[in-house]
């Protein structure tokens, strides 16, 4: 069983047979800021379970313009191409915060999915979860202001993370948020400047996470919601 240092939501939410058949498998392995697990087009060759790091899945343009999809955590998993079938994705995945993950192979993963019926069910349950998450990020990207964005992006990273710090550069977030480094230095003095966080050189303090929330448009709660509702345990 997972401890509560190595812990991740989607393990945890299986019954505990299950749990035990897929540890099994699981290799316990680092992940440093900005490694890039696997590039657009490229057949996955594991999944990734977060414990206390953060996985960014980017879209890169022809033009090397980037824009965020998704961010992943403790929550949840990367890799969920394996069990859909079509083994690669249009994709970047990028570890956007260092720490530590399970990692298992794309081959017994389908193993194991298609051996139980727990697994296949908590993962469609997921993959929903995170339809939601990129639909209401196009939304977002489309409707909302740099600073709305900025503050959703650390909303969810806070949520995947053990405190208020956010170790993040200035040209990840830019690649996330999809916006020039500018851009991102101008909406994080004005949250500053607010009293919501601190900003320096690689570092994102939330001081002030209530009135983040107000900052904030509608999209982070969608999304905190429809992850709420459809990742309780399995019983």
């Amino acid at each position: 069983m997972p401890s509560e240092l190595h812990f991740n939501g989607l393990i945890a939410a299986l019954p505990i047979d299950s749990q035990k058949r897929l540890l099994d498998n699981l290799e316990l392995v680092p992940l440093i800021s900005g490694k890039v697990l696997y590039e657009a087009g490229e057949t996955l060759r594991h999944v990734y379970f977060p414990i206390d790091c953060i996985i960014s899945s980017i879209y890169v343009m022809e033009s090397g313009a980037t824009t965020g999809i998704l961010v992943i955590g403790n929550e949840g998993m990367v890799g969920t191409a394996t069990f859909m079938g079509g083994e690669s994705t249009p994709s970047r995945a990028i570890v956007q915060t260092g720490g530590l993950a399970y990692r298992l192979s794309a081959q017994k993963f389908k193993t194991e999915f298609n051996r139980h019926t727990d697994l296949l069910l908590l993962l469609l349950r997921y993959t929903q979860s995170l339809i939601t998450q990129i639909a209401q990020t196009a939304a977002c990207n489309r409707h909302h202001s740099i600073d709305q964005q900025l503050c959703r992006w650390l909303l969810l990273s806070l949520d995947r993370l053990p405190d208020h710090h956010i170790p993040m550069t200035q040209e990840l977030i830019s690649n996330v948020l999809g916006v020039r480094r500018e851009g991102v230095t101008e909406a994080a003095g004005k949250l500053q400047k607010l009293g919501a966080i601190e900003y320096a050189r690689g570092r994102i303090t939330v001081l002030d996470r209530a009135h983040l929330e107000q900052l904030s448009c509608e999209c982070y709660a969608v999304v905190r919601k429809e992850i709420d509702r459809l990742m309780h345990p399995l019983t």
